[in-house]
Formats: structure tokens, sequence, C-alpha cells
């Protein structure tokens, strides 16, 4: 018997077993759908009997030993509903690769059991089962870790969307405080730093909120209006200048400097390399921050000298969670100590279709350039 027929003759036996074997490793957060696994094996039971009936020239059988499978529709397959399932019920990605090797070894073991001999056209239909199989755990665990993905930063989203309200709570209260000017030392002291401390903890999380909605799919939201660079540049100064005043920023704008851009968004991404930049720099060197460009683009550039970042860690630089706090000055606060800032700017600059140059040496310095499109 081939094995296609034996595997649509012999469903019950072979779901038996691997319903068997997946109650032994069921997570201890719920109990198991027995009903869905069932569901979904025979599915993919169907699956792969077919494409074992379905011809396939040397081509075919090697694009999909590379996990080129034809996609035939944009239908959902049993398989990737398992890996769905089994991500929502807390399986872990081991636990269900072992459900895939239990499914192989019940079909194999119970076929050459009934075949007694294994002839020439048998270890064709072993290679090609075994394809089936492969794809079948490759699109389970695609989807699995999409889901699981979507679900951390799902999490992320509204634990830093919760913790905005008593955080600002919390701002508000302190910045009451220091405005009724009652207060003494050290309770003055203490109500500046919760303050301030309260503000870095505001940008992080609008960093942590920036980030899980560019990756949950939205973007980074921007909303283009006429505005000054020049005034935007000595605006970050002034406020990073103030959170830092050891350190030296100096500014090199040329007037008309306008376009089309998101005020906000443009802020956010200059400061989080103005701070870069001061946390990074040589304690004592200074920061500059220059603007230029022509007709079609701004150039906004900001320059520091300090320990040169290597090829390794230029090698992306704007991925996520990407610190260098190992090379940042002893005692900085950075803002960027979750990974993401410069991540978000790189996000903001290109949601307004521009790009970020990246200029590192022990002679230059290290200057990271945004080129932004003046008009959309």
């Amino acid at each position: 018997m081939r094995l296609s027929e034996f595997i649509l003759a012999n469903r019950e036996p072979i779901l038996a077993e691997w319903e068997a074997f997946a109650r032994t490793c069921s997570p201890a957060s719920g109990s198991m759908d027995i009903e869905s696994l069932r569901d979904h094996a025979d599915q993919m039971l169907t699956v792969i009997a077919a494409d074992l009936n379905t011809p396939q020239d040397k081509s075919e059988q090697k694009e999909k030993s590379t996990g080129n499978k034809p996609v035939v529709d944009d239908s959902t397959t049993a398989a990737e509903e398992h890996g769905a399932g089994r991500a929502e019920s807390g399986f872990s990605v081991e636990q269900m690769v072992a459900e895939f090797r239990a499914l192989r070894a019940s079909v194999i073991r119970l076929w050459t059991k009934s075949q007694g001999e294994i002839a020439a056209d048998d270890i064709d239909d072993l290679t090609r089962f075994n394809e089936a199989i492969d794809q079948s755990l490759a699109e389970s665990v695609s989807r699995y870790t999409q889901d699981l993905d979507n679900s951390k930063e799902m999490f992320l989203a509204m634990l830093g969307h919760d913790l905005r309200s008593p955080l600002g709570a919390i701002i508000m209260s302190a910045e009451f405080m220091l405005e009724t000017k009652e207060l003494e030392e050290p309770h003055l002291t203490l109500a500046s730093r919760i303050a301030s401390s309260s503000k870095r903890m505001q940008h992080m999380i609008g960093d942590l909120l920036d980030f899980t909605r560019s990756r949950l799919g939205g973007g980074i939201p921007i909303e283009r209006a006429d505005m000054s660079m020049e005034k935007l540049v000595h605006d970050v100064v002034s406020e990073v200048s103030a959170a830092h005043p050891a350190s030296k920023i100096t500014i090199d704008a040329r007037d008309g400097q306008r376009g089309e851009w998101d005020c906000a968004r443009i802020s956010q991404a200059l400061t989080n390399l103005v701070v870069n930049a001061v946390e990074h720099g040589e304690e004592g060197a200074k920061v500059t921050v220059s603007v230029g460009g022509d007709d079609k683009e701004a150039l906004v550039a900001v320059h520091n000298r300090g320990v040169t970042i290597s090829p390794e860690q230029l090698n992306g630089i704007f991925g996520p969670m990407k610190s260098r706090d190992a090379a940042a000055r002893p005692g900085s606060s950075a803002y960027g100590n979750l990974g993401l800032g410069l991540y978000i700017a790189e996000r903001i600059v290109s949601a307004h279709k521009g790009h970020i140059e990246v200029d590192s040496s022990s002679e230059r310095g290290t200057t990271f350039t945004m080129h932004l499109p003046r008009c959309p």
C-alpha cells in the first residue's frame, strides 16, 4: 500500500497516537483543546496525502526542500492554524516541534509495520512525506512566532499606555509643588528630582509606544505642516542643554530653512540624536548641530567627538534594542537606555521619506545626518 493510501485509511490510529503524545506536553497554564488538535492534524494529514499523490519534478522538489513551496491561495493552512492555536495556548516552540516529530514517527512506524518490507517506491514516498511534514512544520513555526511576537508587542503597547496616566499625575504634582515656590531644602531638590526623573520616564514610555506601533504595522504617524527647521533646532538644543547643563552644544543654522514636516516628530528625532551625542561624546567636548541643504531637502547634522563607532556597531545601529550604553560616560542618565532612541529617530525620518547617514572615525568624530525632503 502506498503511503498516501495508508494515511487516508489509517487516520484514527495515527491521530490516536499523536493525541496521546500531545497530552504529555500540554502546558500547565491551561487544558489542551483536543478537538482542535485532532481537527488540525486531520487536515494536515489530508494535505500531506494529497501532496504525495501530486506529480513532482526535480525542480519542484528542490524548491520545496528549500522552503519555497508554491502559494496556491491566500487562505490559512491547517498547519498555520495549529501554530496560532499553540501560541495562544501557551505551548513552547519546542513542544510544538515535538508534536510534529511524534506525528512523523507515528506515521512511519505504523506504515513500515504494515508494509513488512520496504520497496524502491516506498523510499520515494518516505522522502516526499518528510518534505511535506517539514513544510507543515515551517508553516506552524512561522505563524507561531508571528503571533507570539504580536502578543508581546501588544502587551508592551498596553503597558506603556496604562503607565502614562499615573506618571502624568506624578509629573503634575511635582510641578505644582515647584510652582508654589514654598519648598525649602531638601524638599525642593527632591521635588525637582521627581519632576526630571518622571519626564525621562515619560520620554522612554513614548519611545516604547512608538516602537510597538511601528512593529505592529501602523508605522509612526506624521502630520506635515510648514515650519522652520532653524527654530526647531534652537528649541531642541535649549531643552537638551537644560537637562545636561555641563554639556556644550553649539548651533550652526542658516536662515530660511523651511519645509513641510511634522514639528513634534522631527523634534523627537533630533532630541534623540543630540542626547545620544551628549551621552557618548568626550566629556568637555562640544556637540555641534548644523542645518543646511538645498531646494529639495534639508540636512540636519549632529556631530560629536568621542568613542568611535565600530563597523560591527554601525551595521544595524538603527535596529531596536541596539544600546550603546557601554560607551556612554560614567554616571550618564541616557534617554536611550532602552536602546530605542536611534531606532525611533530613523523611523521618524523614514516616515518623512528621508534617511539618516552615519559617519564615524577617530579623526573626524561621529556625525549623524538627517536627510529630510522639504515636500512630501
